[in-house]
């Protein structure tokens, strides 16, 4: 790509100190599941933990959301593995047992090196599976440069994502300029390259991300299909508990044609 997204203009202007909310992560290795650490340069750290139930089904590659780590995940990923799907999930830098600051420039590039990772990793043990990548609210920054960058995966989910970068910008209230205007622009250029079938979850009540904001999103990919799944009566962090039949469902589905 000819003008890559300088993304460290945003935390220039401020946007990591306010948006970052990194906590440890005591929680031992649940049973079934496997712990890994991924080197992302300048001596940092990524955790990983990879919760397996069938080396032969789907994997999702999991970046999640601001404030969470990995042990947050282990009551969630028995949902997946009612689908056959195993998860991957990979924190960000200074959550839980990684190490490091963190930013939205390397928020954003780490994502691609967990990303190759991740398939080296599945690879590796032999997991033969289809590959997706999934990103949750912040998650969606990681995600998206995956998509964007990384070969190998079928698709994309995005759930309460966060990935307009002109609107989160606004939302901050960043000033306009020909900076910002070049980050937009390489940004929704980077989006518009993103070709793999798209799952959006959000929603309807979202007021940290609101739905208008995902839909935007939407509209700056060229993937060959994207669902959307808007969800009445949830807002940004309940999804789950609203309607988790909706939600392991449609992502049953882009597994389903991954598989096939």
């Amino acid at each position: 790509m000819a003008d890559d997204p300088d993304y460290s203009l945003l935390d220039r202007g401020g946007v990591s100190a306010e948006i970052f909310f990194p906590r440890p992560d005591p929680s031992p290795t649940p049973a079934g599941a496997t712990d890994h650490v991924v080197e992302v340069g300048d001596g940092v750290s990524i955790a990983a933990r990879r919760y397996e139930i069938d080396a032969h089904g789907a994997t999702i590659v999991y970046f999640h959301g601001n404030g969470e780590v990995l042990g947050d995940h282990d009551g969630i990923a028995p949902l997946y593995h009612s689908i056959g799907t195993n998860l991957f999930v990979f924190e960000f830098r200074g959550y839980g047992r990684s190490t490091g600051s963190p930013t939205i420039e390397h928020l954003v590039a780490d994502g691609a090196v967990c990303g190759e990772r991740a398939l080296e990793l599945l690879d590796a043990d032999g997991f033969d599976g289809p590959r997706l990548v999934m990103g949750r609210s912040l998650g969606a920054n990681p995600a998206l440069e995956v998509a964007a960058r990384v070969p190998g995966y079928y698709g994309l989910i995005l759930e309460s994502g966060a990935g307009n970068v002109g609107r989160f910008a606004d939302r901050l209230g960043l000033h306009p300029g020909a900076e910002l205007d070049r980050l937009v622009a390489a940004h929704e250029a980077k989006l518009a390259t993103i070709t793999m079938p798209t799952l959006i979850i959000h929603g309807l009540f979202d007021d940290l991300v609101p739905v208008d904001n995902a839909l935007a999103t939407a509209e700056l990919l060229t993937a060959s299909e994207v669902t959307t799944e808007l969800v009445e009566g949830a807002g940004h962090n309940d999804l789950l508990l609203v309607d988790p039949g909706r939600y392991i469902e449609s992502i049953a589905r882009l597994v389903e044609r991954a598989q096939a």
